[in-house]
């Protein structure tokens, strides 16, 4: 497949569903052969049914299943990719999850689980990259728009992921004499299952009216800015991060 990234080899974390898969879908678009990360067993006939839509773009595909919380996971992962392609030149990693609720009633294991996926996955996965990603490659780390914005109950969440903002920063410049970019993308508020599982009627409304719009965000919104990113000819944006959120804004009371 002709494309602007034909011949380059992605890797998706948590690429079978949602945004990961808009993703996939996205770069394999572009050229791309993409590796379609799922964390749970329960996923895989999802993460197949993603391989086969996107081998029919006429790219290379295959799924990977593993809980990437275990450093092991990461390294079995990207050696995989490059043993079955040859090369590593992509990373988009939307791995996350969400903990609302207040601090004080955030228990010990909610903490922990949240700094291991939000925070110690991406921070590994530089670390596989600094030696096995191929020159001028692209890293996009997801992060939040909340780490910008002052509201409760997701201290969290936005705790671990503001990390990653300062890891991808540092990364940036260490990886960065070999042409690889580093890059965080802040979605705002967005209609898909993560986010409306953990929120109310309330909070939705709530949300929705901080954009300018008043609505919330769609994932096809974040895609455009994910394909800038990894795109060959942005060579010169790097160690930033790109909030997609309709111009959210802190609430006033």
């Amino acid at each position: 497949m002709a494309g602007k990234l034909s011949g380059k080899v992605a890797i998706v974390a948590g690429g079978s569903a949602n945004i990961g898969r808009l993703f996939a879908e996205a770069l394999a678009d572009d050229g791309a052969d993409v590796v379609v990360h799922y964390n749970s067993a329960r996923r895989a006939e999802e993460a197949d049914l993603v391989v086969k839509d996107l081998e029919s773009r006429g790219v290379r595909s295959f799924a990977h299943q593993g809980d990437l919380t275990d450093n092991s996971e990461i390294t079995r992962l990207v050696d995989t990719t490059i043993e079955r392609f040859g090369s590593w030149d992509i990373l988009v990693n939307t791995a996350g999850l969400i903990i609302r609720k207040p601090l004080s009633e955030t228990t010990e294991d909610e903490y922990d689980r949240s700094f291991a996926i939000n925070a110690k996955v991406p921070y590994f996965f530089m670390a596989e990259a600094f030696g096995k990603m191929a020159d001028n490659g692209r890293i996009v780390n997801m992060v939040t728009t909340q780490v910008a914005v002052t509201a409760a109950t997701y201290s969290a969440y936005a705790g671990s992921k503001a990390p990653v903002e300062h890891f991808s920063k540092a990364f940036a410049k260490e990886i960065g004499p070999r042409g690889v970019t580093v890059n965080c993308i802040a979605p705002g508020p967005q209609k898909t299952s993560f986010f409306f599982d953990a929120e109310t009627p309330e909070t939705i409304a709530w949300l929705s009216g901080m954009t300018i719009s008043g609505d919330l965000g769609d994932p096809v919104d974040v895609v455009p800015v994910m394909r800038f990113l990894v795109s060959p000819e942005t060579r010169w944006v790097t160690a930033q991060t790109v909030y997609v959120n309709g111009g959210m804004i802190s609430p006033i009371n």
